[in-house]
């Protein structure tokens, strides 16, 4: 190993230790909630990631949502938000490119286009390709269009999205995703979990969907339709999104819009599980008994 050759990354410069840290002081040691506001560009990439692990670090899993609040305005580089913990919240006036929200490991990810664009949201690419990569827990509300590979291998967390470019929740097994628009072709291609609810007036879905492991019904349960309620109305709180309010308006008699994609294996699983608990089970016991009662047929 030659000292000479190491690779000086330069992360003093990057905006959290430069700004973010910076400005929270004290704060960061405390848990005492801020609110910040930044201005960022395409070359500012990983913002939050180093400021969220060391709230790991500092607090582990303890601090409750939104303790850290970080305004940004402009347009977010590559991998932002990435492996976000609970108690930070970015939030993006503006648009962001790939790789948004990898690892999102219980944080939350705003973004919703400049409040004076006149541009239609659910008509234009606000975030680049495989936003959510990897995403374990936490929200993600996106008033926009994301690129391609949306929610691959996401295992835990939620999100709303104006729409999605192909292959959107391949290989997913965890959380649950509203698109509230069209999607590219091959959707939920190797899905194994988790639930997508997707907007479909147009009952055209079924062409772009990939149904060796799902299935597709519309959205006619009760508790469907609160879920999807539930989603919606924080998407509105957080971006203001004019498609989600519309839809709110009238969602008990348009809820037949959206169709429910499950993976087989999934529901089959949930509902044995649901099966041993009713028996007096307690969760991590009934998921075991469900496992070996699945695995025996």
């Amino acid at each position: 190993f030659d000292p000479a050759d190491a690779y000086d990354f330069r992360l003093e410069d990057t905006v959290d230790l430069r700004v973010l840290e910076k400005q929270l002081g004290q704060a960061l040691q405390t848990g005492e909630p801020r609110r910040l506001e930044l201005a960022v560009s395409s070359t500012d990439r990983a913002v939050g990631t180093i400021l969220g692990s060391d709230l790991t670090r500092l607090h582990g899993e303890a601090l409750p949502d939104d303790t850290y609040v970080v305004k940004c305005a402009g347009g977010g580089g590559q991998s932002f938000g990435a492996f976000l913990p609970r108690g930070l919240t970015l939030e993006l006036e503006g648009d962001a490119n790939d790789y948004l929200g990898k690892g999102l490991s219980g944080g939350k990810i705003v973004v919703y286009p400049p409040k004076n664009s006149a541009f239609v949201p659910e008509d234009n690419i606000l975030v680049g390709n495989v936003a959510l990569y990897g995403a374990t827990s936490g929200q993600a509300f996106l008033n926009g269009v994301a690129g391609e590979r949306f929610c691959v291998r996401n295992s835990g967390a939620d999100a709303v999205v104006e729409g999605v470019g192909d292959h959107g929740c391949e290989y997913m097994t965890g959380g649950r995703v509203v698109v509230l628009g069209p999607t590219g072709k091959n959707f939920a291609a190797g899905m194994s979990g988790g639930i997508a609810y997707v907007w479909d007036e147009d009952r055209d879905l079924y062409l772009r969907l990939n149904k060796a492991l799902v299935s597709m019904e519309t959205v006619t349960e009760k508790h469907d339709v609160a879920e999807i309620r539930q989603l919606l109305t924080e998407h509105v709180a957080a971006t203001g999104s004019p498609k989600a309010k519309a839809i709110l308006e009238h969602l008990d008699e348009k809820a037949s819009c959206f169709k429910k994609i499950l993976p087989r294996d999934y529901d089959r699983m949930m509902r044995t599980i649901a099966e041993f608990e009713d028996q007096g089970m307690d969760h991590e016991q009934a998921e075991i008994e469900a496992f070996h009662a699945n695995t025996r047929e």
